[in-house]
């Protein structure tokens, strides 16, 4: 085929390829705020085209009826770790210092189907845990169609004070790979932030505080210049910067520092909350992972007392919504299994979060809150990332585990 011919051929399939539309009619739709009963959704190709009771569509549409059902954005996965599996399977330690990144990469080829098959069509994954930048690589991978998964949103290896990380506990002359990256003042924080942004993050984790103290407590790491330092240099370029923080000291500096969100946020106080309000900082709470470590430690959960621990993430949680603290979804998945998601929004639910405001916490807000542009929304000219479930999970909560349909980018996955 000379170069003139092959040229008028693709002109004549340009010419004549149509554009695909689908028209799906649940019984009811969320768009991110509200429930709608009766409401359609018509896509056109990767976007939604429109909604609302009574859409005109064009002639070679296709109509896809599905009753007793409702259509949601694409759940949005705030706070996952697709490199690591449960805890109880292998601990944190072995994982980072014996498994084997070969290992590591095929089991995170694994839950990241499962993610997204469990209709978590986006994940912010929030540190490789030892595993270099191999969540860039992830990422790659199923944007170019090689594996099934969700979009990602990336922080790479994530930035903590030297000393203060894992694994620890070996002979002071052998030096073993850490969690994530040590960095600490003015050059090494400047030089790690930018690295990690020249290898492919997202955005960049930083661990407040951690469990490094004189009786092996958790205290602040980072000082909370070092902390606005990571953040301005992040800004630069548009990223966010987001911390792992439980201790109110911790949280502070984070927060003055100016940080996006706040992951556990475990012993916060009135005064913190009031802080993260006024400064507009959301918190992440993470539930799921907190009451797996426990029920891993020994805890009968339904057949004992909660634990202490538990009781105090119950009343933070609490305490954070009545201040008016914008909550995130996110359950720091791969402390418990991947595809398991639907756990944190049915533990939000039990600590007293009302149903509906958890479906905005993992569809709008998240993506507000992240910056992720077109997507947590059933709105016209957003990303056709869409699920459907059977029920209805603003009645019923653990209807989200109930998935019959994921759409990504407008393409049908399950």
């Amino acid at each position: 085929m000379n170069k003139l011919t092959l040229f008028l051929t693709l002109v004549s399939i340009n010419l004549f390829a149509q554009d695909k539309y689908t028209l799906i009619r649940p019984s009811r739709v969320f768009d991110g705020e509200m429930m709608h009963n009766n409401w359609q959704v018509l896509v056109k190709n990767q976007r939604i085209e429109a909604v609302g009771e009574k859409l005109i569509f064009p002639a070679n549409t296709e109509i896809i009826d599905i009753p007793n059902s409702t259509l949601l954005p694409g759940l949005i996965e705030g706070h996952s770790h697709l490199l690591l599996h449960p805890y109880n399977e292998t601990t944190w330690d072995d994982q980072v210092l014996r498994e084997s990144r070969a290992e590591r990469i095929a089991r995170a080829t694994v839950h990241a189907r499962k993610t997204l098959l469990a209709g978590f069509t986006s994940v912010r994954d929030l540190g490789t845990e030892g595993a270099d930048y191999d969540d860039v690589g992830l990422k790659t991978t199923i944007e170019k169609g090689i594996i099934m998964g969700p979009r990602m949103f990336v922080a790479g290896r994530a930035l903590v004070a030297s000393g203060s990380y894992g694994p620890k506990g070996f002979h002071s002359e052998i030096t073993v790979p850490q969690g994530a990256e040590e960095a600490d003042g003015v050059d090494n924080l400047t030089k790690s932030v930018r690295i990690q942004i020249g290898k492919g993050a997202d955005l960049i984790k930083i661990y407040a505080d951690y469990r490094w103290g004189l009786m092996k407590d958790a205290q602040p790491t980072f000082l909370q210049e070092e902390i606005e330092l990571v953040v301005k240099v992040a800004q630069s370029s548009g990223r966010q910067v987001v911390a792992h923080a439980s201790t109110s000291e911790g949280m502070r500096r984070a927060i003055m520092g100016g940080v996006s969100t706040i992951e556990h946020g475990d012993i916060g106080t009135p005064e913190i909350f009031k802080l993260m309000k006024e400064k507009g900082v959301c918190l992440c709470p993470t539930l799921a992972a907190g009451d797996a470590v426990s029920q891993y430690r020994g805890w009968k959960k339904g057949q004992e007392p909660e634990p202490e621990r538990i009781q105090e993430k119950r009343k933070t949680f609490k305490m954070a919504m009545d201040l008016g603290v914008r909550i995130c979804m996110g359950g720091d998945v791969g402390v418990f299994p991947h595809g398991d998601n639907a756990r944190e929004l049915e533990m939000m639910v039990q600590y007293g979060m009302k149903p509906i405001d958890v479906l905005r916490s993992s569809t709008s807000i998240n993506a507000e809150s992240f910056k992720i542009k077109d997507l947590g929304m059933i709105k016209k000219g957003f990303l056709a990332d869409i699920i459907i479930v059977e029920g209805n999970p603003v009645e019923e909560i653990s209807d989200i585990r109930k998935v019959k349909v994921v759409v990504k980018d407008g393409v049908v996955v399950k």
